[in-house]
């Protein structure tokens, strides 16, 4: 490498052929190499986790809810699922009269 400071090294990282597929999948859709969507993809979600992160830009706004995206499982209830929710919360705790 000339005037790079920076080394490459080669990660083996073990997977099941169906996660890789799907990561393909994602690849090809944003016109990257698998490897290279791996890379970007674990590099966001370092930055997310650490302390220091501060939000000062839209880029970094994008990366917080990707990090969140890949932490949380399940789905976002829906609004009316909240709604319903916190009225049954506002019964429950009303005294009867």
């Amino acid at each position: 490498m000339t005037g790079n400071a920076h080394s490459i090294v080669r990660v083996q990282v073990l997977i099941e052929e169906k996660e890789r597929e799907a990561f393909r999948q994602a690849a090809e859709q944003e016109g990257k190499s698998l490897s290279g969507w791996m890379r970007e993809s674990a590099l966001d979600r370092l930055e997310a986790t650490r302390a220091d992160s501060k939000i000062t830009s839209s880029a970094d706004l994008r990366r917080f809810f990707k990090a969140c995206d890949l932490r949380e499982q399940g789905r976002e209830p829906d609004w009316e699922d909240h709604l319903r929710v916190m009225e049954e919360s506002r019964k429950k705790g009303r005294p009867v009269t």
